[in-house]
């Protein structure tokens, strides 16, 4: 699909308005799009503008703005209508991860927009070629999968479905760069797509070790924070080992891969967060403790550190393997 993209020309719609699609919401706005947000329940109708606006105030604060945040809002619908959608080109599915609640969203949806209009989904769970058989005309259905903060990280995976059309994915893609991203396109569905695959792999390693008690959590983090924090944001992890020398990786993996662990159950830590009903820092319980205000001190230094972020990547762009510094 080949044509001139004006995002101002372009109404999105987002359908779910809680910590992720709020953000997604304040993205697509500061991209310039006319956006109709949609709150299927009575409490996000409620908190969703408050939401989104806090989110513009902090990509203000970050000098993400050309226009004050009120610009930006005169473009924006709230509603809990999923008639309003009715002249979006584009719709994002951003509620929770249950079948049975998209397969009914996606009802309302298809009802209330064009049988050309496409639809995405949010979810980094469900296969795409499951979610687009809720949906006639299943070839228009697509995973958009961002990353929290929406509006501050470059992250985004395009994944096809096996209905998909491609050109439409295609389409996505290069819409997404108009959002300030650097998406990838998966033209085939896997379980857990990309960035879940690999960041999996990494939680069972280590939820592995945690179990067997040869390292803690703790430590884990210190290992990550301190070696990968150090370069990840400048290179990926293929990146990196052509930074460091191929010529003993061989020995290494042949030497390390049959000692990781190959698991397909619950590792034990994480099965003892489940039967806490630990929410990490929503309930001040997970891995760590939050005590007092300790929550909402990471929330914020959260926010600060994603602003630090986007201008270090900012400083370092790679593009078609050409290093180009600023």
């Amino acid at each position: 699909m080949t044509e001139q993209i004006n995002v101002a020309d372009i109404q999105v719609g987002v359908v779910g308005l809680g910590l992720m699609g709020s953000s997604i919401v304040a993205a697509l706005l500061v991209a310039g799009h006319p956006v109709k947000a949609i709150a299927p329940l009575a409490d996000e109708l409620a908190e969703a503008p408050d939401h989104i606006k806090n989110h513009l105030l902090q990509c203000e604060s970050a000098d993400l703005l050309h226009y004050p945040v009120e610009h930006y809002l005169y473009q924006l619908k709230v509603s809990g209508s999923y008639a309003t959608l009715a002249d979006c080109r584009l719709v994002l599915e951003c509620v929770t991860e249950r079948p049975d609640i998209k397969k009914e969203v996606y009802a309302n949806i298809v009802e209330a927009v064009a049988t050309d209009t496409i639809i995405a989904s949010n979810t980094s769970a469900i296969p795409i070629s499951i979610l687009q058989t809720y949906v006639p005309g299943p070839e228009r259905f697509l995973g958009i999968h961002w990353a929290e903060p929406a509006y501050m990280t470059r992250f985004l995976e395009i994944t096809c479905g096996n209905a998909t059309a491609v050109p439409l994915a295609e389409w996505a893609f290069e819409l997404a760069h108009h959002w300030g991203k650097e998406p990838t396109l998966l033209k085939k569905d896997i379980r857990g797509f990309v960035t879940n695959r690999l960041m999996y792999a990494v939680y069972r390693e280590g939820l592995t070790l945690a179990d067997q008690g040869i390292a803690t959590i703790e430590d884990m983090d210190k290992a990550f924070r301190y070696d990968a924090g150090s370069w990840m944001t400048l290179m990926g992890i293929f990146r990196r080992m052509d930074f460091l020398g191929l010529d003993n990786l061989d020995n290494i993996l042949n030497n390390l891969l049959p000692k990781l662990s190959n698991a397909d159950n619950v590792p034990l830590a994480m099965q003892k967060m489940i039967e806490l009903r630990a929410k990490g820092t929503q309930t001040s319980k997970g891995f760590y403790d939050y005590n007092g205000s300790e929550a909402k001190e990471w929330d914020d230094a959260f926010a600060e550190f994603n602003k630090e972020i986007d201008r270090l990547a900012a400083q370092y762009p790679s593009v078609n393997n050409k290093f180009q510094y600023k």
